[in-house]
């Protein structure tokens, strides 16, 4: 009979340590959040954030405008006010609001009012959208601090929370695509007609010159 007590207690800790997991699970979840960027082409902003510990994802989009659901072309052809965003889920237990908007800051040309680097128009343009003021504060103190550090004024608004529109499928995930794409650089994999682009497109030399030991992904 003394085994009785022993596998009451057993089945006691077993019941114990699943409800902990289950509530740890739980507390996990709670602590998933996005933030919304737009710094530039997107297919940069997504490769550099998945690198970032905490970030679970990166999708690239279209965000700021009027047009619903709008396509690649009617974005970049322009009169639809979206910028090419990026939509990043981060686990806030790992990593802060204020570290990925201190890393967002330090992986573009937040100078620039007319795009980024080698791609102009307004849907290349910088931008930082917020929901509710505790996330604008947050923002507001990680420009005013870009803005010291680089002694230049930053030209990247903080707008409201916009509808979110995901890019086309061919646009996620196109720096490590191995799918053969004709570029002017030829038929090569996407992940390579990535890499040149970006190199020829001077971000990260650009990055590099403004930001110095500070640009977080360049050359990364």
């Amino acid at each position: 009979m003394s085994q009785v007590p022993n596998l009451k207690s057993v089945m006691l800790a077993v019941l114990i340590v699943v409800g902990a997991l289950a509530q740890g699970i739980r507390g996990h979840a709670a602590e998933m959040k996005t933030l919304v960027v737009a710094g530039g082409c997107f297919w940069c902003v997504e490769a550099d954030f998945e690198k970032v510990k905490g970030v679970t994802s990166a999708v690239s989009g279209y965000a700021g405008g009027t047009t619903i659901d709008p396509t690649y072309k009617q974005v970049t052809r322009g009169g639809t006010g979206h910028y090419e965003a990026v939509q990043i889920t981060y686990d806030a237990s790992q990593v802060s609001l204020e570290s990925l908007l201190y890393s967002f800051f330090r992986s573009v040309d937040p100078t620039d009012a007319g795009g980024q680097f080698c791609d102009r128009g307004n849907s290349y343009r910088t931008a930082i959208f917020v929901d509710g003021a505790g996330e604008r504060a947050v923002a507001q103190a990680a420009k005013a601090d870009a803005m010291a550090d680089l002694g230049q004024t930053v030209v990247t608004p903080i707008l409201n929370a916009a509808p979110f529109y995901k890019a086309e499928a061919y646009h996620q995930d196109y720096y490590k695509g191995q799918k053969r794409v004709l570029t002017r650089f030829g038929p090569i994999k996407q992940a390579k007609a990535y890499k040149r682009y970006r190199e020829s497109c001077g971000r990260d030399a650009r990055v590099k010159q403004l930001w110095g030991d500070a640009a977080v992904f360049a050359g990364r």
